[in-house]
Formats: C-alpha cells, sequence, structure tokens
C-alpha cells in the first residue's frame, strides 16, 4: 500500500481546510507533494469534489486499536499479521494516514497478555511495513506501566528504534491518577476486564504493594535512559494534581495526555506542554472514569490534540464537534493533524500546504456527522 509511483493531478470545487482557513478552491498535487492551491476559476481542469471538505490527513499520536485486534477477548490472542492488517484497514478508513501505535509495556493485571505480546506485536508491524501492504505510516509509541516489575529490561531494546516517535509515562495503580476513585476502578475491571469483586478484593493489595516497589524507582532510570540515550519525546499520562505536572516538567514531559481535572490541564498550560484528550470522550460528552470531559477543557482552550484513543472513527468526529466548544474549523482539524504531527516531530506532514506531502482526506457532513469518502497518501488513493 506504500506509494511506488506518483502522478500529477488537481481537484476543484473543495472546501480546503488549511491550517488557518476554510479556502473553496483548487489543489494541485505533483509528484506526491501538495504543489499549489488556489481558489476555484472557470474553466479549471480536475476532479469536482462537489463542495465536499478536503482535510488534511489525520495524524494519530495515541490509539489502543490494535490491542483490541490483538486481544479480541479477554486472554484471547489473534494472529499478530492478521491483526495488524485489520487495525490499519480501520486506521485508514476513519482518515488517519500516520498513526502511532500505542503499545503498551507492562501491566496492572499480571495475567495480561501485553507482556508475552510486545516483540511480536513490534516485529509484526514491521514485518507489514516492510511487505508494503499498510496503508497508512505506523510509528511507535510505547505506553510504559511504571509498576511493571521488569520495565526496564522490556523496555530498553526498544529505546534506539527509529520508529519510536514517544514515550509515556503511566501509572493506572488503583488509587492514583485516572483511578483515584477505586469506584469507577472497580466498575470499569469487572466490566471489561471480566473480574469478579472478589478478585478485585485481591487484586487492591498486590497493585498498590507493586506501586510502592516499582514506580518511583522505574520512573527515575527510564527519564535517566530517554535523555541520556535518545531524545525521545516524553508524555505524563492522567495528571490529577499540579504537582503531577510539576514532576513532569522537571523531567522534560513536552506532552500531557488525558489530564483528568481542569486543575491538572491549566498548570500543563501554564508550563507550556501539549494537551491530548480522548476523542471518545468528547464525542461520548465526558469521561468513561468520571473525569473532566474534553468539552470543557475546549472551553477553556485547554485542548492541543485529540486522540482517538479506542475508537478510530471518533476522531474526526471528535474534531468537528470541538465547533461547538468555540473552535474554528482550521483550529479544530489541527487538533487531529498539524499538531500531533508536530508535537511527534512529523514535520513534512500534518497541514494543507504547498511542499507538504499529500495526505488529505475527502470528508461529507451528513446530518452532522463527517463521513469520510476517501483517503490519500502521498497523492496516492489508499481507501
Amino acid at each position: 500500500m506504500n506509494p511506488t509511483t506518483h502522478t500529477d493531478f488537481s481537484i476543484r470545487n473543495a472546501r480546503i481546510v488549511t491550517a488557518t482557513d476554510v479556502i473553496s478552491g483548487t489543489l494541485s498535487v505533483s509528484q506526491g507533494l501538495i504543489q499549489g492551491i488556489l481558489p476555484d476559476t472557470d474553466g479549471v481542469e480536475g476532479d469536482d469534489w462537489e463542495g465536499d471538505y478536503l482535510l488534511p490527513g489525520m495524524v494519530e499520536i495515541h490509539t489502543d486499536n490494535l490491542e483490541k485486534h490483538l486481544m479480541p477477548r479477554p486472554k484471547v490472542q489473534w494472529p499478530v499479521l492478521p491483526a495488524v492488517i485489520a487495525h490499519d484497514a480501520q486506521i485508514a478508513a476513519s482518515g488517519i494516514t500516520s498513526v502511532l501505535d500505542a503499545i503498551a509495556i507492562g501491566d496492572i493485571d499480571p495475567d495480561s497478555l501485553r507482556t508475552q505480546m510486545l516483540v511480536q506485536c513490534v516485529h509484526g508491524l514491521k514485518e507489514a511495513a516492510a511487505a508494503g501492504i499498510l496503508r497508512a505510516d505506523h510509528f511507535l509509541h510505547l505506553r510504559l506501566e511504571l509498576a511493571q516489575p521488569d520495565l526496564i529490561n522490556l523496555f530498553t531494546p526498544f529505546l534506539q528504534d527509529e520508529q519510536l516517535k514517544l514515550v509515556s509515562l503511566m501509572d493506572h495503580t488503583p488509587g492514583q491518577r485516572q483511578w483515584s476513585d477505586i469506584a469507577h476502578y472497580r466498575t470499569y475491571v469487572t466490566g471489561k476486564r471480566g473480574w469478579s469483586h472478589e478478585k478485585v478484593d485481591k487484586m487492591l493489595d498486590l497493585l498498590v504493594e507493586r506501586q510502592h516497589q516499582h514506580v518511583a524507582l522505574n520512573r527515575r532510570k527510564l527519564i535517566h535512559l530517554c535523555r541520556q540515550q535518545r531524545s525521545v519525546p516524553l508524555a505524563s499520562h492522567d495528571d490529577t494534581t499540579a504537582e503531577h505536572v510539576y514532576e513532569g516538567v522537571a523531567e522534560g514531559v513536552t506532552i500531557s495526555e488525558f489530564p483528568t481535572t481542569l486543575l491538572a490541564a491549566r498548570t500543563a498550560r501554564e508550563h507550556g506542554l501539549a494537551i491530548v484528550m480522548g476523542a471518545p470522550n468528547r464525542v461520548r460528552g465526558g469521561s468513561h472514569s468520571g473525569n473532566v470531559s474534553a468539552s470543557e477543557l475546549a472551553q477553556h482552550d485547554l485542548l492541543d490534540i485529540l486522540s482517538s484513543d479506542y475508537v478510530p472513527a471518533s476522531l474526526l468526529h471528535a474534531a468537528f464537534l470541538l465547533q461547538q466548544d468555540g473552535y474554528s474549523l482550521p483550529k479544530a482539524i489541527a487538533t487531529v493533524s498539524l499538531q500531533p504531527a508536530r508535537y511527534a516531530g512529523l514535520s513534512d506532514r500534518g497541514q494543507i500546504a504547498e511542499g507538504l506531502r499529500a495526505d488529505f482526506i475527502r470528508v461529507r457532513e451528513v446530518h452532522g456527522i463527517p463521513v469520510v469518502l476517501g483517503v490519500w497518501k502521498q497523492g496516492r488513493r489508499i481507501v
């Protein structure tokens, strides 16, 4: 699916959304790059988009979607390559042309298959890319569960991987950050993981003990590795208090993923961190964990990047909904394109601008819902 040849072409009568404007005009593509953007004029040749939106291909920096294909049921492991192919197809069909696959290293559940599948998962992504069968561009976002006892040994082999674009530091221990409310945690694990209330009670003591033993030490070692061996962007995860943000800033964190409170988001903004919120949160109208809503943060201008998290199709939908929170359409679309591309170090994409990659999507609003009608990467149609 990777482009090998390029065709020059033009698209006319499109509502082109740039980083700052919406232009009714014509887009020309040459050699896989955007050659020009012009207002429509009579007699212009090209494919007529009939007033549909032409948006930049979306850039996703944190999606758990691959994991859903690898583990379609608790403790059920699906073959890796078919899972990767299915994941990629869903990503591309959602209008995402570049994706940082958020792969967890470690888990709060000692029985989880995550750690067992880690190497196979990364290998499967590389194998599919090498075979040229992936539609989207895939990179790595390693999510490090700090309470994992052997976390450093598991992470170190991936530190120099050229596909690694982001590392996030997570602590999902009950009573911490996202799960400050134990009742919400209990509802989540009994529902998604199928734990009985008896198992939850047994696990609480174990998880808290693991947190005390490993989180602080693992965090110090990981920060040292990322600073000394490679300058990979760092994200904090589920910041809840101002102190959580202060800790991340001191460690060189540049992104605050899914802050759980308005206070944490405001503190992140004061310290120049990019703020990421979940697109499902915005589409649903609130957090499934009972935390601050993406809409509330947007209304305070405290949302820079949207992530599809666990629903790829939510990314575009949520971006359009941000217009209800006071964002212009260009600013809303930047949360799923320009901003994530910038913070992931992908400077050749993320907006409709001359000289950048011709990664773009055709979108039509139907009853207020943005529908992806076509997807192009480097000027070649992939969906």
